[in-house]
C-alpha cells in the first residue's frame, strides 16, 4: 500500500492541488502497458525539450499526437497491409499504442517529424510576458513631486 501525506507542502504554497492528481495519476500506471515503443525525452536548452519515439513500421498517417488540458498523448495504430505473408519470424512490434505526458504549465508543442523510423516531438516553454518577473521602480515623495511637476509643465 502506497500513501504519500502532502499535507506538510500545502501548509507553504499555493495552487499546487493539481500535484495530487499529477502524483496519483503515476501510481497507478501498470509498468507492464507502458514498455512500447521505447522513448527518450532530452532537454535541448533551458526551455526546450524533445520527445523521441522509436516507432518503426508506422507512418505519418498512423500516429495522432493531441495535447488537451497541458496532456500530451502520442497514439499509433497501424492500418494493416493487404499482404498475405506467412511470417517465419516477427520481430517488429506493430501493436497499437498510446503514450501520455503530463505538461507543465506554459509548456507548447512546437511540432512532431518522423524520421528514419524516429517520431520526433518538440517541446518548449513560453511564459507569457504578463509572468515574467519584471523590475518595479521605486518612488519616493520627492521624486513623485518631480514627475509630477514636469507632466504638468509638458501638459501646458
Amino acid at each position: 500500500m502506497r500513501t504519500l501525506d502532502l499535507a506538510p507542502l500545502f501548509r507553504s504554497s499555493v495552487g499546487f492541488d493539481n500535484l495530487t492528481r499529477v502524483l496519483d495519476a503515476v501510481t497507478r500506471y501498470d509498468d507492464s502497458h507502458i514498455s512500447y515503443p521505447p522513448y527518450n525525452i532530452a532537454k535541448a536548452s533551458d526551455d526546450e525539450y524533445r520527445i523521441t519515439f522509436a516507432v518503426a513500421g508506422f507512418g505519418d498517417e498512423d500516429i495522432d499526437v493531441v495535447v488537451e488540458n497541458n496532456t500530451l498523448t502520442v497514439k499509433g495504430k497501424v492500418t494493416p497491409s493487404n499482404e498475405n505473408a506467412t511470417y517465419l519470424h516477427r520481430g517488429i512490434a506493430g501493436r497499437p499504442f498510446e503514450r501520455r505526458f503530463q505538461l507543465a504549465d506554459h509548456i507548447q508543442v512546437s511540432g512532431a517529424d518522423m524520421e528514419n523510423g524516429l517520431l520526433h516531438v518538440d517541446l518548449k516553454r513560453e511564459v507569457p510576458e504578463a509572468l515574467k518577473p519584471r523590475a518595479i521602480a521605486i518612488t519616493s515623495a520627492a521624486s513623485a513631486t518631480q514627475i509630477e511637476d514636469a507632466a504638468q509643465k509638458k501638459a501646458a
